[in-house]
């Protein structure tokens, strides 16, 4: 009696097809983890031209609009052209300028969203922040997200800016070889 096996022309087939499958797999996750990166930046870009639109609007920051109570009957800012109270993980009830924006964006239909001070959520699943702080020893408005990965750190530090955490207008509050990082861009 004969025994049978495979050929090796055979599992070369099947070698060839299993190699085949895990490029397509690592390829698309790759393809997953630049469309994450692209939506950071764009979230950025939108934050960006929402708090401009609503500035163009009203001629104040969205949080720190000293008229927003007159306009919505909601918690206004003290209008001195800082969003203060940085707070980078804003929720429904929280207060100050910072969490305030939120609301304001809301009210003024720039943003949807709940109607509440609630920050919108990243795509690495951390929130967005914005307000006056001191990020690598400047101090300035920052549009902030939390619990970005580090190596996407460094991709968009590099892709638009000068690719060092503490110095251009993209910081990281830590190095960008931590696992997660808080990015900040400046306003």
């Amino acid at each position: 009696m004969r025994k049978r096996g495979f050929t090796l022309v055979e599992l070369a087939i099947v070698l060839v097809i299993i190699g085949l499958i895990l490029g397509a797999i690592l390829k698309g996750q790759e393809l997953i983890n630049n469309a994450k990166m692209k939506r950071l930046y764009n979230q950025y870009r939108e934050v960006l031209a929402a708090i401009y639109t609503y500035y163009d609007r009203y001629g104040a920051f969205p949080g720190d609009d000293p008229y927003a109570n007159n306009r919505w009957s909601t918690t206004q800012g003290d209008g001195d052209g800082l969003i203060e109270s940085f707070n980078i993980n804003c929720g429904a009830t929280s207060s100050g300028e910072s969490c305030f924006l939120w609301h304001h964006l809301r009210l003024a239909n720039i943003l949807t969203g709940p109607l509440d001070n609630s920050a919108p959520k990243n795509p690495y699943g951390g929130s967005v922040g914005v307000g006056y702080t001191i990020v690598q020893g400047l101090a300035t408005q920052w549009i902030g997200f939390d619990n970005v990965p580090g190596d996407v750190c460094v991709s968009i530090d590099q892709q638009y800016d000068d690719g060092n955490y503490t110095t251009g207008s993209i910081r990281g509050y830590v190095p960008y070889t931590n696992a997660y990082v808080d990015l900040y861009f400046r306003l």
